[in-house]
């Protein structure tokens, strides 16, 4: 009967257009009436520590690193960079798209400013070489989603203090699952594109890729800085994040000249603003959850779960398609969020690696960022392109396709996530 009141409260607010944040509190509300435990204190002081966490500072940071980063000519000089040694290929501007978005993903770990820094520089370019729009597009939104993979990821962070896992090694295993899904977009662009008559870019000679690599070189050093103070334990997450604006602020400014004091306020509102949205979900977000154990849901849901809990394969498997229902109709935070405090009991008691979980879990929701009706990195790039949706959700069906198969092969050789984490992490 919980279960059937949580998803009652929880979907019935949100037909009716209500805010996913406030959603959460009134699913919260709805669980505490059922049980006879309602206390407007408790509402407040929940929602107060959702937000009470010093992990969570990491958040507002990578949302900076990433805004100074677009407005100070990094993301520019990375895609110069894939340019210079891929441009001239065929279905060159493609591969240079793919390797761009892997590289500006170990930056910001966002995937809505990625991609609209990917495809304001890139799509007028796909469409003067006359590349098909949409597909060019939906290559775009797919190589945007691996920024949530790849660390620095806030989804990570979000997840992590969800669940109580370890970010570092969330990090470090998240870094062989995000170059799996670039090489699978590799993969599905080749086979989109043979055949197609594409305009290339002149090759460019060792001199000038010499030229793009020291121009590009600060920008390429960011992510070397970030990851390399969380793996060596010179720097927590949080405090890795502070580093990440702090260096994409000096480079921008004195390094590169792009960045202006004058644009300063609109970047650091922009970040703001995205800060209070996903602060205010995680807020929002505690008070169910704290209700989720005390309704004791995640009990009920193993009951019905009981007959796959001998066999991690299947159970993971049935999760990963439930998530992948789940984020046709959520948006990144709400659904981890809300899903994190369901699913992790279930996950230990099956003796399922909390961060290979967290691993698959992560990139289950970021490829729900390219499903619709959602999907918010197609809006993004809809937008950008000037593109219907109608068009790009045909454009991305093969790169969706490839990434889809590339999380089911994870769960299949969960040892393709685990071994690779376990020996950076030093672990035996």
């Amino acid at each position: 009967m919980t279960v059937l009141i949580f998803l009652t409260s929880l979907c019935g607010a949100m037909a009716i257009g209500m805010p996913v944040a406030f959603t959460l509190v009134v699913c919260g509300i709805a669980l505490m009436a059922f049980l006879g435990i309602y206390d407007s204190q408790i509402v407040a002081q929940k929602i107060l520590d959702g937000a009470d966490s010093f992990v969570l500072l990491a958040i507002p940071f990578f949302l900076l690193a990433g805004e100074l980063m677009n407005a100070g000519g990094l993301s520019k000089r990375i895609v110069n960079f894939a340019l210079a040694f891929l441009g001239h290929r065929h279905g060159g501007l493609g591969y240079v798209a793919i390797v761009a978005a892997v590289i500006m993903a170990s930056l910001s770990g966002s995937a809505a400013a990625d991609t609209a820094a990917l495809a304001a520089v890139l799509i007028p370019m796909m469409r003067q070489a006359g590349y098909p729009v949409p597909t060019s597009a939906g290559l775009i939104a797919a190589g945007g989603v691996i920024a949530p993979v790849i660390p620095p990821s806030i989804g990570f962070v979000i997840f992590g203090v969800a669940a109580n896992v370890s970010i570092t090694r969330l990090f470090v295993a998240g870094i062989v699952p995000g170059i799996l899904m670039g090489l699978s977009l590799v993969v599905a662009w080749w086979w989109v594109a043979r055949g197609k008559d594409l305009a290339t870019v002149p090759r460019q000679n060792w001199g000038e890729r010499a030229r793009a690599f020291r121009d590009g070189a600060w920008a390429l050093a960011m992510p070397v800085f970030v990851l390399g103070s969380i793996r060596f334990g010179w720097a927590t997450p949080t405090e890795a994040a502070v580093v990440a604006a702090v260096y994409a602020l000096l480079v921008g400014m004195f390094v590169y000249r792009e960045l202006k004091i004058s644009m300063l306020y609109g970047v650091f509102l922009t970040a703001a603003k995205m800060t209070a949205i996903i602060m205010f979900l995680v807020s929002a977000a505690q008070i169910s959850s704290w209700l989720i154990t005390q309704a004791n849901i995640p009990g009920e849901l193993s009951g019905i779960l009981a007959p796959l809990m001998q066999n991690q394969t299947l159970l993971l498997i049935v999760i990963m398609l439930v998530v992948l229902i789940v984020g046709t109709a959520l948006d990144f935070a709400p659904t981890v969020l809300i899903l994190t405090p369901v699913l992790m009991p279930i996950i230990r008691q099956a003796g399922i690696d909390p961060v290979y979980f967290g691993v698959l879990f992560i990139m289950n929701n970021a490829i729900g960022l390219l499903t619709p009706p959602v999907g918010i990195v197609l809006n993004v790039v809809c937008g950008v392109a000037r593109v219907p949706m109608s068009q790009v959700v045909t454009g991305v069906l093969p790169f969706l396709f490839a990434q889809t198969a590339v999380m089911m092969l994870l769960v299949l050789f969960p040892d393709l996530v685990i071994v690779p984490y376990r020996y950076f992490m030093g672990l035996r």
